[in-house]
């Protein structure tokens, strides 16, 4: 009898994880059709900062400070990094790429073009693109397709192997979770809520992608949603905390695990009341993801927080794995706009998080996590437990 994989066999092996030859091939064959059907030959992907996900999609290199793809159709892509120190770690992850330190990386972007032929043919582009960069481009090679959509696209349908990582790191983000509700206590502060929940996966190989806190008195509350920065708070008995936590594998594929804890305390009527119009939400819209479902149909199911005298601050559903992906749409009392048309397909991975409040935005809670779409409905990517949690004092 065969014994299932763990998710963390991604991570088992010596060295950082990489993507398989077989996958990386299937990669520049869907980005050289999405260059025919713009009629270009010629790629140009960048990131900066950290960020920019086609670099590393495409060659394996997370960027630094700056990093530039020239791809072309038929040929080896050239990976051009800033930092020169850089250099030999970005050609042990970019194998198949003939990696060079940039220079004057505009400058050095304008040569490889043109070494390919690519003087009067124009060019496509993915990711943020400098102004300067950009003016350069469109002054010495012509025109320059946006290829930045046709990107997004296919990022929405995640691969077998990309699953995989996105299990992995679904499964780091429930250890993160467990850290946080077994080592918090009162007089932690929101700093150490920080530590409790990196500690908990970087001996693993995981990275943070996220870890955002509300932390507010129930008797007094100040905060209905997780801030994007810790301010040092203190824990107190009689507090409510709600988080939103993605731990990432290889940067790029991170789980998304949102729950709610009170400390010390039973929670108040209103936070009841409030987690159980959140499980409401979260399991008729689980109950109705699948293929074909349209967004429209995920904000009505949703609409008992409406019902209930609540509302939302947060998106209700969001893509997530290679980006902050689509559709993106909040719930009818958050939206002023209508929910996108775009329908769930096999291979997506979304968040689903009714972040339900009171509307006048003192107190919220949090509930939600990453789900696949499959061929016939949809599967949990997470396993950290559902519901309102205590956090003993």
């Amino acid at each position: 009898m065969m014994t299932a994989a763990h998710p963390l066999d991604v991570l088992s092996g010596t060295g950082r994880p990489t993507f398989s030859a077989a996958e990386m091939s299937r990669r520049t064959a869907v980005l050289d059709a999405a260059l025919a059907a713009a009629g270009v030959r010629h790629c140009v992907l960048y990131g900066a900062n950290r960020s920019g996900s086609a670099v590393q999609w495409l060659t394996g290199w997370p960027v630094t400070r700056e990093a530039v793809v020239v791809h072309t159709i038929g040929e080896p892509d050239t990976l051009l990094v800033h930092f020169f120190n850089h250099v030999p770690q970005a050609r042990a992850l970019a194998p198949a790429a003939d990696v060079r330190w940039a220079g004057s990386t505009t400058a050095s972007l304008l040569d490889e073009l043109r070494r390919r032929g690519a003087s009067d043919s124009g060019v496509a582009v993915v990711g943020a693109v400098p102004f300067g960069m950009h003016t350069a481009l469109r002054e010495n090679l012509g025109a320059i397709a946006d290829l930045n959509g046709a990107y997004t696209r296919i990022r929405l349908h995640k691969s077998a192997e990309e699953l995989a990582w996105l299990r992995a790191a679904a499964h780091l983000t429930d250890l993160s979770c467990a850290a946080l509700r077994d080592g918090t206590r009162p007089g932690s502060t929101e700093y150490e809520l920080g530590a409790l929940v990196e500690g908990s996966y970087l001996a693993h190989g995981g990275t943070n992608y996220i870890h955002y806190f509300a932390l507010t008195a129930m008797a007094e509350p100040a905060q209905c949603v997780p801030s994007q920065w810790p301010n040092g708070r203190v824990v107190h008995r009689g507090d409510v905390l709600a988080c939103e936590l993605s731990t990432a594998v290889g940067v790029d594929y991170p789980g998304q695990l949102l729950r709610t804890f009170t400390v010390a305390e039973p929670p108040t009527p209103v936070v009841t009341e409030l987690h159980q119009v959140a499980d409401a939400a979260l399991s008729r819209i689980e109950a109705l993801l699948a293929p074909g479902v349209l967004p429209e149909q995920i904000v009505a199911a949703a609409e008992v927080i409406e019902d209930a005298g609540f509302t939302t601050v947060d998106d209700l559903v969001h893509g997530l794995g290679g980006g902050y992906l689509p559709p993106v749409f909040g719930s009818r009392s958050r939206t002023l706009e209508a929910p996108p048309t775009l329908p769930l397909a096999e291979g997506m991975t979304i968040v689903v998080q009714p972040n339900v409040t009171t509307t006048d935005g003192r107190i919220g809670v949090q509930t939600g996590e990453l789900f696949e779409i499959t061929a016939t409905g949809c599967a949990r990517l997470h396993q950290f437990p559902r519901g309102l949690g205590l956090i003993d004092g």
